[in-house]
């Protein structure tokens, strides 16, 4: 990433308690009159298509491509607002053209416009302008525009309005271009721009018009390299009330970008997807010569969320939860088991109600009394009775898998949107979240796997630290069987859960009335299996594994013949698809942590019968001991023992290491595929 600074100043604003409102930007307020001195932003010509553009029917750099981006510019300037009582606004246009080249894009001609408001104030979208040029049945090419009447908007709650409006005309090979106007109050961060999407863009631009009040941190992120990238100065291009000041003209533009293609195990796209952000540093009042610094130093933030109610001086309450946490812990004589006690404490007392935040909303008392609350309100509670325990506790800000990556050059609060517990016990500090009943003590949740997190202590000055888990991903399938006379197998089948396999069972599990249920689903869903009898170990001991065994039997007769036999071993967890697509990824591969899938078949033959098509053995490693895929037969007397072996030892492969990982999925999916034939000699 990118950083870079650019010398601008600000007008007075409101003061935010930010870390309360973690996506509330800041508002500004100050009643002003004057003159943006407008500036001609470098757009493309607006309802105006090549011949060239209108019989293109694939696109040369991306032929899979559905749609193609012929053009887009934005540009964000700062002006005043007249008919909102002169006040200052940042006013966002943005314009594209789109070659839809197949019906699968036609999701491209329904556009949605999000838009926030608060009590006082909100944002709001005008000079929606659009139109379509298609061929039509006679081959004669038309222009069909928008209506006005079709842009409408869509209230989703208090806070969140949306304004929706869909391209008329579409059909395969059509052009559809639009543009808006967005106002917001809303421009601490100023307006982003992404690059890139899932359908490639042939150019794209933005323009940021920043007058000389204010001060911004700029950040280029992604893999792709800005091919347009200029900063002017404008003269005096405002002026208010006898306050001049020139203005930066930024522009960044690349071209040829290509489509932006999700895939399994990533985090949030905006952590590689190709754009540029802003971040207000500080500003100076024009009128007073006054000069506010936003962008603090963590020790600035460390004493705001030490000192803010609904964080530190929730924390400091180990009073009230004293009373409670001390039956907990009688007669526990031990840290580690006295943590243990009240993180299954807090995990049975209050329940999450679904909802973010790394503060709390409504006050623990509250959350205790009513049994349930947010993240915050759970897990601060959990610290706030660890503490009350007696044992070093800290708080942990960190940021989840979908919500991106944290920018760690300087403190940025509202990038944070969770919190979870860091206990020192011993030497050795556990990271816990008490969000989910089913997680075992020290586990965290995916969501929470995501790089590293801010530690705020109430005695010492915050630090990173790396959120990762001692716990791996890692399963066991025994399957020991005897295949009888009359053409069926016989046996049992455990299946050994440890680690985050573990608790993605229990979860299954849970979703269910009874275990019994849960052994009914699973025996319909098994075909071919028929469950005889069943028992499941350990559902309850979330520090230990789970074990399932079961009886089964399955008839192969329907299969080939009376003489020849097939069976394909892999019941459970088959791969059948291979989950990396791409020709290369530019973004890493990242599992949350290492895991293992062991699968062992011990077969038992009647006299007479052998395996024709015994399976070749397999050994592929990846680089730097980083996983490995295993196979092996060891014949015996009228039987045999098989193993299948799948290793990932890092929680985080590369894009380097992606084509290795995309060949060994290859060759588990064709070992996997194949099946065993019994035959009479």
């Amino acid at each position: 990433m990118n950083i870079f600074n650019i010398r601008i100043k600000y007008i007075t604003l409101t003061p935010l308690n930010f870390y309360h409102y973690m996506k509330k930007a800041l508002l500004f307020l100050l009643l002003v009159s004057g003159v943006f001195l407008t500036v001609n932003a470098q757009d493309f010509k607006a309802n105006s298509t090549t011949q060239e553009e209108r019989e293109m029917t694939k696109y040369a750099g991306d032929p899979s491509a559905h749609a193609v981006v012929l053009n887009e510019h934005g540009s964000s300037k700062l002006d005043i607002v007249n008919d909102e009582g002169e006040r200052v606004r940042l006013i966002y246009q943005y314009h594209v053209k789109i070659k839809i080249l197949d019906e699968t894009a036609f999701d491209k001609g329904t556009i949605e416009i999000p838009l926030y408001n608060n009590d006082q104030t909100s944002e709001s979208i005008s000079d929606v302008t659009g139109q379509t040029v298609y061929k039509d049945n006679n081959g004669i090419y038309k222009t069909e525009q928008l209506e006005p009447a079709k842009v409408y908007e869509v209230r989703e709650n208090k806070n969140r309005r949306t304004t929706k409006f869909a391209m008329p005309g579409l059909r395969k090979g059509c052009i559809i271009e639009y543009s808006y106007i967005k106002v917001t109050p809303y421009f601490e961060d100023f307006q982003s721009w992404q690059f890139q999407s899932d359908i490639p863009k042939i150019h794209s631009q933005y323009e940021a018009y920043i007058p000389g009040f204010w001060n911004y941190n700029v950040s280029l992120r992604g893999a792709l390299k800005l091919t347009t990238n200029k900063s002017e100065l404008e003269k005096e291009c405002f002026a208010s009330h006898g306050a001049k000041s020139d203005c930066s003209h930024l522009t960044f533009g690349i071209d040829s970008i290509p489509a932006f293609i999700e895939e399994d195990f990533m985090t949030a796209p905006k952590n590689f997807l190709s754009a540029v952000y802003f971040e207000l540093s500080d500003y100076t009042d024009p009128y007073t010569g006054g000069h506010t610094k936003i962008a603090k130093q963590w020790a600035d933030v460390d004493y705001q969320l030490k000192h803010d109610d609904n964080f530190g001086g929730q924390i400091k309450r180990k009073d009230l939860l004293k009373d409670r946490i001390l039956p907990v812990i009688a007669g526990l004589t031990n840290d580690l088991d006295k943590a243990k006690a009240v993180y299954t404490y807090l995990q049975k007392t209050i329940k999450w109600n679904g909802y973010y935040s790394f503060t709390s909303y409504t006050g623990l008392r509250k959350a205790l009394d009513t049994h349930s609350g947010n993240v915050g309100e759970v897990n601060l509670s959990l610290v706030s009775a660890l503490n009350a325990a007696g044992l070093n506790t800290e708080v942990v800000l960190l940021s989840t898998r979908e919500n991106g990556v944290i920018n760690k050059l300087y403190p940025v609060i509202t990038e944070f949107n969770y919190v979870i517990a860091k206990v020192n016990i011993d030497g050795k500090s556990y990271l816990l979240d008490a969000t989910d009943p089913l997680l075992a003590f020290g586990m965290l949740p995916l969501r929470c796997l995501n790089d590293q997190g801010r530690v705020i202590s109430l005695t010492k000055p915050s630090y990173w630290t790396d959120i990762t888990t001692a716990q791996n991903d890692n399963r066991t399938y025994l399957l020991n069987l005897t295949l009888q006379e009359n053409g069926k197998l016989k046996g049992s089948l455990v299946i050994h859960s440890k680690g985050y396999a573990a608790y993605q069972l229990r979860t299954a599990i849970k979703k269910f009335n009874s275990v019994d249920e849960y052994i009914e689903n699973l025996d319909d869903k098994l075909t071919k299996v028929k469950i005889l009898k069943s028992n499941i170990y350990n559902l309850d001991s979330l520090n230990l594994g789970v074990s399932e065994n079961y009886e089964i039997e399955m008839d192969l007769y329907d299969n080939l013949n009376h003489s020849k036999l097939s069976f394909n071993p892999y019941l459970f967890d088959r791969i059948v698809k291979n989950p990396f697509k791409l020709d290369e990824r530019s973004f890493p591969v990242d599992w949350g942590m290492p895991s293992e899938t062991r699968f062992i078949l011990n077969m038992q033959l009647p006299d007479g019968w052998v395996i024709e098509n015994p399976p070749q053995p397999v050994l592929i490693g990846l680089p730097d001991s980083g996983g490995s895929f295993v196979v092996s037969c060891e014949p015996g007397n009228n039987s045999f023992t098989f193993s299948h072996v799948i290793s990932f030892k890092k929680s985080i492969y590369t894009s380097g290491e992606y084509s290795y990982l995309k060949e060994l999925y290859n060759k588990i999916i064709l070992s996997e595929k194949t099946e065993m034939v019994f035959a009479k000699k």
